[in-house]
């Protein structure tokens, strides 16, 4: 009897690929098995010996880091296992099926921790077979919103999601044998598989519930999510729309006199020639008469440090009257005098060369920074019928950046399936404006992330269905907006729909405005977090079971998700009653969480009923986080912006990891710094905050930047001392935060503040900030009704108290108690004030 041959191939910690050779477990004339990680692994059969070692559409990387397996060779059967999942295979049995080829979870004992089982991460068990039915997928995306109102269409259909990489299962099957390969040349290029629709390849990723270690292994074959440029993650303004060169100007000139930041500039359709004769849908002509310079106007864009993108319809090819005809029929071999057509396509590379070189790189080199490709015709190229005409020009657009400009490729246009998330943006399409529309978008980024799509670009407060605007429904959708991958707002041609900020009444215009800006407040932690995108494979909006995926809540809220790896938010998705909306909000055990509108610290693991008015929503920060912000922003064009350091309120010591590089060039992947902040806990009454020496380098870094160190919900400090000198601080009655500024400004050298508070000194993350507010606004509301109302001494003081508080911290403690005291009784204080007892109800139920 032959003995059993065991072969044991140990990963050596490693950092760097091997080629994937060197990850094959077994191999024989028709089958190769090669693990990819502990949790990945290739499953190839060929009917003549020859393996794929070519890149294709889904799997563009073919070396593999060191992965640690066992391979169990017997004359019968081969079985490879790992920490991850144990594959048996019958060996001289042919093409994969249900009979020849199992893989199952490995078992693994749980460890108890104290009282608290351990998380079962790795312990979901599953038993796979070719053919078995994932019934559990926790859903990918579509290509487009468009005509959807929410996830059903028009004719009632509802939205045919895709699957996604993950599954309560625990496993996810990726078969890749019909997808096309990219040959071998310079620019890699559409190429057919050998012995085609005769193969199988394919992918399985055993996870259990780590849906981290899912996304990660996906990647390791499938390439990662490129990192946008940092103008990005500010504010598109976008909308369809005959603009001219004039309006935009005053458009641009109208968002600074409002202090709007802006950063991205998109200009739809009309840029071009739009009447049928001279183009229609797809044009390549500036409409000189609304754009009597193209290069000027271009250059005018740069000058205001804005990035400008154009629409492009191409499927209709290039028409004779285009401005380009004559330079593309000459490279197409025709004679432009007989102004024929040249036919859209994309598999054409001698035509994709042409279209770029001499119809698109002309107007790059103007200033066009990148391109939307609203591509919405026939689906398939019609050389090769299987190949997404959205998926192949995102590829063939992004990788010709990539190959002709030093600047960061990047491109607005649709979903196209697997693969599809190395080339980023995404452009959702027209949805129809509706509450039913915005309640699904939280859920549609969240699966989007399952497919490693997490750069979706929705058209804030919808694109059509409606002739004017709900403010109310806009503001929500541009709330929900400033916590999405990307903002931008949009709409369809209709004069009706103008979402310009300064066209709505007063408040809402400043809800807008202060929406706008908080975005660029979390911008350095939204760009730090986009870099985790690229180096861990996490988007930047997560579905709550990825961090809490053994929590049934996780699944059950679908439009709660995580914001990066300290917030939380849960959109308001529905109108307010008597204009209050009510939140039924999951907040994690694990820690406690702050709300931001409020000023609130809240238990984690429980669901609480949470109130907000217009200007508030649900948006959580972990207790204790220690966040990069921006104060005050023109646009995201600069590198070397003052930044905050905000210390929310919470026990314990926690770290943040600050990003930063160049911003839009190619090198990010090496050339970066980073600056850790540390908040350490030293007693009852003192914390520390450190801001790090900055490590790493990138071109054009500023030496020095200033820092100010802001403790948000923070009683008044008895002292602050910044490495080891006393030092002055201001402190925000009204919002009841601790501001100090960093005079040391060398990002080369630490700065260590720290602070001490008074000895029991009364907590004030309660609520009282949102207090404040509600007051002043309640008083306001009293004046706009009754101008000659006169407030008594309680109703007066505890309206004036945040910013009495702010001329005289020392008084903090005092005022707090006073205010808390009426508060206790602001009906009586109201009525008291001589208000009918009927509006005293109605101001009581928005001040809590």
């Amino acid at each position: 009897m032959k003995r059993n041959i065991i072969t044991t191939a140990l990963a050596a910690i490693a950092t760097c690929a091997v080629a994937q050779n060197q990850n094959i477990a077994y191999q024989d004339q028709n089958v190769r098995f090669t693990v990819i990680t502990d949790g990945a692994i290739r499953m190839e059969y060929t009917p003549d010996g020859q393996f794929l070692d070519s890149k294709s559409f889904i799997a563009v990387d073919r070396s593999y880091p060191a992965a640690a397996y066992k391979v169990k060779n017997t004359p019968k059967t081969v079985t490879i296992s790992t920490d991850r999942f144990v594959l048996s295979y019958t060996k001289g049995s042919g093409m994969f099926n249900e009979n020849n080829l199992r893989i199952s979870s490995v078992k693994t004992k749980q460890k108890a921790a104290g009282k608290q089982k351990a998380s079962s991460l790795y312990t979901t068990s599953f038993s796979w077979h070719p053919g078995l039915k994932d019934d559990a997928n926790l859903k990918g995306t579509y290509r487009t919103l468009d005509g959807y109102d929410g996830d059903t269409n028009l004719d009632s259909h509802k939205m045919p999601l895709e699957d996604g990489l993950l599954s309560r299962n625990g496993w996810t099957f990726i078969d890749d044998s019909n997808g096309y390969v990219f040959d071998d040349s310079d620019w890699q290029w559409v190429a057919h598989r050998p012995n085609e629709g005769k193969t199988q390849d394919w992918y399985f990723l055993a996870y259990g519930h780590d849906y981290k270690k899912a996304l990660r292994d996906y990647t390791e074959f499938a390439g990662k999510v490129p990192l946008p440029p940092r103008y990005a993650f500010g504010y598109w303004w976008s909308r369809y729309w005959t603009y001219s060169d004039n309006e935009l100007r005053n458009l641009v000139t109208k968002m600074h006199n409002y202090d709007i930041p802006l950063d991205v500039l998109v200009v739809d359709m009309d840029w071009h020639y739009a009447e049928p004769s001279r183009g229609g849908w797809t044009g390549y002509s500036w409409n000189r008469r609304l754009f009597p310079s193209p290069k000027g106007f271009l250059q005018w864009a740069k000058q205001q440090n804005l990035q400008t993108t154009l629409n492009l319809h191409p499927a209709d090819g290039i028409k004779p009257d285009e401005d380009c005809y004559p330079a593309m029929a000459q490279w197409m071999g025709m004679n432009p005098d007989e102004k024929k057509t040249i036919e859209w396509t994309a598999s054409d590379k001698h035509f994709m060369q042409g279209w770029y070189e001499k119809v698109l790189h002309p107007m790059e080199k103007d200033g066009v920074d990148f391109w939307w490709l609203d591509w919405q015709q026939w689906s398939n190229d019609k050389q090769f019928p299987n190949l997404s005409n959205t998926w192949w020009i995102n590829y063939t657009t992004f990788t010709d950046m990539e190959r002709n400009r030093d600047t960061r490729p990047m491109l607005y246009h649709r979903w196209g399936g697997l693969g599809n998330h190395r080339y980023q943006i995404g452009f959702s399409g027209d949805a129809i404006i509706s509450w039913k529309s915005l309640d699904f978008q939280p859920y549609f980024n969240s699966t989007a992330s399952n497919v490693l799509y997490g750069y979706w670009s929705h058209d804030m407060g919808g694109h059509m269905g409606a002739h004017s605007i709900d403010p109310e429904m806009y503001i929500r959708w541009m709330q929900f907006g400033a916590f999405s991958p990307i903002l931008r707002t949009h709409s369809t041609k209709d004069a009706g729909l103008n979402k310009e900020p300064w066209v709505f009444a007063d408040r809402e215009r400043d809800i807008l405005h202060d929406i706008i800006r908080q975005r660029y407040q979390f911008a350095p932690y939204i760009y730090s977090m986009a870099r985790r995108t690229y180096d861990d494979a996490l988007p930047l909006c997560r579905p709550m079971y990825y961090d809490y995926p053994e929590s049934e809540e996780a699944y059950a809220n679908r439009n709660e998700y995580m914001f990066g790896d300290n917030v939380l938010v849960y959109p308001i998705t529905s109108p307010m009653h008597d204009g209050i909306s009510t939140q039924q909000v999951w907040l994690p055990a694990g820690c406690d969480w702050y709300e931001l509108s409020s000023g609130t610290l809240l238990r984690g693991g429980q669901t609480v009923e949470r109130k907000f008015q217009l200007d508030e929503y649900p948006v959580y920060v972990k207790a204790g986080s220690v966040l990069p912000e921006y104060g005050k922003v023109e646009n995201l064009s600069s590198t070397s912006e003052p930044i905050t350091v905000a210390v929310y309120p919470g026990k314990g010591d926690s770290s943040f990891t600050l990003y930063e590089d160049n911003g839009n060039d190619k090198d990010y992947a090496h050339e970066y710094a980073t600056t850790l902040l540390t908040k350490r806990t030293l007693n009852d009454s003192t914390i520390a905050v450190t801001i790090g020496a900055r490590k790493g380098t990138y071109k054009d870094m500023p030496a020095n930047r200033r820092y100010t160190l802001k403790l948000v919900a923070s009683t008044v400090p008895a002292s602050v001392k910044i490495d080891g000198t006393e030092m002055s601080y201001t402190y925000d009655g009204n919002n009841l935060s601790v501001l100090i500024d960093i005079p040391d400004t060398d990002c080369a050298k630490e700065k260590i503040v720290t602070i001490a508070f008074p000895q029991n000194a009364t907590p004030v993350a309660d609520g009282l900030i949102g207090k404040f507010r509600h007051i002043q606004q309640g008083c306001v509301a009293l004046k706009n009704s009754n101008p000659g109302f006169l407030f008594n001494e309680q109703l007066g003081t505890m309206e004036s108290t945040g910013v009495a508080i702010s001329y005289a911290p020392q008084e903090a403690a005092e005022r707090i108690e006073a205010f808390r005291r009426n508060y206790a009784n602001l009906k009586q204080v109201l009525v008291e004030s001589g208000i009918e007892e009927a509006e005293a109800d109605k101001f009581v139920q928005k001040a809590y």
